[in-house]
């Protein structure tokens, strides 16, 4: 299973996660089978709100879940509807990230409980 943690670095595992989906600087995606990961430069962070791109930089990366600090609606549905899961991140690294994703401890975010406006619950 591969999963994208949007990070403000491309530290690996000790990278802090960064509140956005859209405008991270970087997306870190672990693979928890190969026990590896990668970070990937979000060429389109600086955009106007509603217009980002971000899963442009994912292409061919065959992920199955992003864990982030929040995102939008819209970003949600386009997600679930490629087959990939959407859960809430807690503050921390990708190292505590990966640890709560592992024990089933990270929250679903659905459509009904996404960012409005960039604010998130």
């Amino acid at each position: 299973m591969k999963i994208c943690i949007p990070t403000e670095s491309n530290e690996g595992r000790s990278a802090k996660v960064y509140e956005h989906f859209g405008s991270a600087p970087y997306f870190t995606i672990m693979d928890i089978e190969k026990d590896s990961i990668e970070a990937i430069n979000n060429t389109d962070q600086h955009h106007s709100h509603g217009m980002c791109q971000p899963m442009n930089a994912l292409i061919g990366k065959k992920i199955d879940a992003v864990v982030t600090g929040g995102m939008g609606a819209r970003a949600v549905q386009k997600l679930n509807e490629g087959g990939i899961k959407v859960y809430r991140a807690i503050p921390g690294t990708v190292a505590d990230i990966i640890s709560q994703f592992v024990k089933g401890e990270l929250e679903e975010i659905a459509i009904q409980n996404a960012c409005a406006q960039h604010g998130c619950h």
